[in-house]
């Protein structure tokens, strides 16, 4: 069985570097920094793929080519069972979070987020490892600073990173690739332990 990762984001150069797209800049800076074939498209799949070896681990990155809301018809195609989700991490935004932070979490809900919900939906389980990357601003002490109601938020999410924010989500995405590369030769417990602290 393969292990895949997933960048959740939405298609289309207008939806480029916004912080709904977290997850597709991280799974895309992860195969790069790992070295990976260059991307195709898997028409049955509607998403972007690309494979590598890493150690032992056959892993594949899948990007897919639907909004966020339709994620678990791609993923679907890559994941046929419960026990194989086990081997399954996505990669999304997290407003819960401040940016410069991550989370990684194994068999969770989806905290409201529809690209994770239309994954369980898809692969009817919930046991798969969630790595949630932080994009809203700090308000210190550990909380986050997040617009309140459905217009706000949505705004928000699709709004790009500003100049100061983009040396921080280069941090951010440096530490996510280092938490991939964890997760896929020594587990999820380990990358949990390693980059939850």
């Amino acid at each position: 069985m393969s292990f895949i990762i997933v960048g959740l984001g939405n298609p289309g150069a207008e939806y480029d570097g916004t912080r709904h797209n977290t997850g597709r800049m991280i799974a895309t800076a992860f195969s790069g920094q790992e070295e990976f074939e260059l991307f195709s498209y898997d028409k049955k799949a509607n998403a972007q793929v690309a494979e590598k070896k890493i150690k032992k681990e056959n892993v594949i990155v899948v990007l897919p080519d639907t909004f966020m809301n339709k994620s678990g018809g791609a993923v679907s195609r890559f994941v046929k069972s419960v026990k194989a989700a086990q081997l399954l991490a996505v990669i999304h935004d997290d407003l819960d979070l401040p940016l410069g932070r991550i989370k990684i979490s194994f068999n969770r809900g989806s905290g409201g987020h529809r690209g994770v919900e239309s994954i369980t939906r898809a692969l009817k389980t919930e046991a798969f490892v969630r790595v949630r990357i932080g994009i809203s601003k700090d308000a210190g002490k550990g909380k986050v600073k997040k617009p309140v109601g459905e217009k706000a938020v949505g705004d928000f999410i699709l709004t790009k990173f500003s100049p100061l924010e983009q040396k921080e989500f280069k941090k951010v995405s440096k530490l996510a690739c280092e938490a991939l590369h964890v997760l896929v030769t020594d587990g999820h417990e380990e990358a949990m332990q390693k980059f939850n602290s």
